[in-house]
């Protein structure tokens, strides 16, 4: 029920590549066919997620371009933005440019190396200074508590630590506009039980996933926002609910359409 748009071009996990994709929706540069490449009959982008990959180039290029006039339209209208980074590691295509996805491409092709706490810094430091000059947002890092064990254990470590140390920088070089949420720290330290974690012993378990956002409610929305809650999960519950008699369609609909009509005026006057 709150307006937002996760992810336009598929997940990312590196900074470079997340400053890329901010950058191309402010400027509003759109895709075309010398962004795609052609393996095993399929198109694909180096900076999308596979999701985006289609036999047919056209197809490619226009769900592309959807996501983008999307997320365009959303940027300019957004109070926050949230950035999450997941690894300092990037993979360069050639030793040249930093890509988003490998999309099972040869190792040999590409080099990877880790950003710097310098780099990260001084590259979002640049970004949203000029993202600032067109939009009023405030923006909220988090790093994922999500382990790239590929990196190596160790190497994720001091991944991890590149991230954090670069967010604390921007959190303290303009702590009006640059907050930090602190979801990495919710999973290792308050949450260190095994029932946290979902079968591959990586990622978050549902009730994990359910726990990091009642914090997240707890510290970034207002008490009126809060209260309409419980009317959000409502509608969310009775909109999944499958009907059993068709004769009940048009009234649960009904319900549902005055239901959503009474939360998105509420959530206006905020």
């Amino acid at each position: 029920m709150f307006k937002v748009i996760s992810n336009p071009f598929g997940v990312m996990f590196n900074p470079e590549s997340i400053a890329q994709s901010l950058e191309r929706i402010s400027d509003d540069v759109p895709f075309s066919a010398y962004d795609f490449n052609l393996s095993n009959g399929i198109y694909y982008s180096f900076y999308l997620h596979s999701s985006f990959s289609s036999p047919f180039l056209e197809d490619s290029i226009n769900n592309a371009n959807k996501s983008l006039a999307e997320a365009r339209s959303c940027i300019s209208k957004a109070k926050v933005l949230i950035i999450t980074f997941g690894t300092a590691y990037v993979y360069k295509l050639r030793g040249e440019r930093v890509v988003a996805n490998c999309h099972k491409e040869s190792q040999s092709n590409f080099v990877r190396e880790a950003l710097s706490v310098t780099e990260i810094v001084e590259r979002y430091k640049s970004l949203l200074s000029e993202l600032w000059r067109k939009y009023d947002f405030k923006v909220l890092f988090t790093v994922s508590p999500i382990r790239h064990l590929r990196d190596g254990i160790h190497e994720n470590q001091v991944s991890k630590s590149i991230l954090h140390i670069a967010v604390n920088e921007l959190t303290n070089w303009n702590p009006e506009r640059c907050l930090y949420f602190p979801s990495y720290e919710i999973m290792m330290d308050e949450l260190r039980d095994y029932r946290f974690y979902a079968e591959d012993m990586v990622h978050p378990s549902e009730l994990a996933v359910a726990y990091i956002y009642e914090k997240l409610i707890e510290s970034t929305m207002s008490d009126s926002t809060v209260k309409i809650l419980p009317q959000i999960r409502s509608y969310v519950k009775l909109a999944q609910h499958r009907v059993k008699d068709e004769s009940q369609r048009e009234s649960l609909e009904n319900k549902l359409k005055q239901m959503k009509l009474d939360i998105e005026r509420q959530l206006l006057g905020h």
